[in-house]
């Protein structure tokens, strides 16, 4: 794939276009997995999260930061993008220029959103019992934790908190693929983490770790049933920031280079 003359005039713009065809390289492996990758793969996701939130709650439950748990939530970060699993939230960039380049289809796209998000919770939520049963510890910074997101409530400043969440993890997918460099990539999930839970904003996947941790801990002022509503509202404003407020920008500036991609990338891989 060459991108085109207008875009590949000036050096920022060619590093713009060499970053889409990576995206573009990368999405379509991804989207076209196999069933046992795709659920092997999410599962994992779901595990490195919650190493990241298992380090959270102890560093709240020692120092009580949210600004220091924040940043060392960023173990499930590097834990991602070392171990290559993956992320719901990180199914927006990648996979929705992917289709756009006509290298997949929507519903290669829904199979694989549906699939990671299922698989990272069920993952997650086994992760969080082992450690809420070797821990008893962070039972109380758990359950104070999970109260704050579930029992937040569903107001536009919750809504705008979740659309904040899947804006910053998108933003740090941008990152990752704007660099070659391991060092940059790993600085960006450092960062991501430090602003996503750190701050406080709401994300479908780290979050839900933490009301499992709380779910499992006891003794709780939620139950599954106020989870699920609450999953739904973070999904919705996670996909609206990641997808709109993010993504969408970043396709408009790479139109060019995924227009060119399209014609050789109209079939799907095998």
């Amino acid at each position: 794939m060459e991108p085109d003359d207008q875009i590949m005039e000036g050096p920022g713009e060619r590093r713009v276009a060499e970053a889409a065809e990576r995206i573009v390289a990368e999405g379509r492996p991804r989207l076209h997995r196999t069933w046992a990758s795709l659920v092997a793969t999410a599962l994992l996701g779901g595990i490195d999260v919650s190493v990241g939130v298992m380090t959270l709650l102890f560093v709240k439950h020692e120092t009580g930061s949210d600004l220091l748990a924040g940043l060392a939530f960023s173990v499930g970060l590097i834990a991602l993008l070392l171990g290559h699993s993956e992320l719901f939230t990180e199914g927006f960039l990648v996979p929705v220029s992917t289709v756009i380049a006509g290298a997949a289809t929507w519903l290669d796209l829904l199979r694989l959103w549906v699939t990671v998000l299922v698989m990272n919770l069920v993952g997650g939520w086994a992760f969080m019992w082992i450690v809420m049963r070797a821990f008893p510890e962070l039972h109380a910074p758990a359950t104070e934790s999970g109260a704050r997101f579930v029992d937040g409530g569903y107001t536009l400043g919750t809504f705008c908190l979740t659309v904040l969440g899947g804006g910053v993890i998108t933003l740090m997918t941008r990152m990752h693929h704007g660099t070659e460099s391991m060092t940059g990539k790993i600085v960006a999930s450092v960062s991501a983490a430090f602003v996503l839970a750190g701050l406080g904003l709401w994300h479908s996947v780290l979050d839900s770790m933490i009301a499992f941790a709380g779910l499992h801990a006891g003794d709780t002022s939620y139950g599954y049933g106020d989870w699920l509503v609450w999953l739904a509202w973070a999904v919705l404003g996670n996909v609206v920031g990641g997808v709109l407020l993010t993504t969408a920008l970043r396709l408009v500036r790479s139109a060019p280079v995924l227009r060119e991609n399209e014609p050789a990338t109209g079939a799907a891989d095998t």
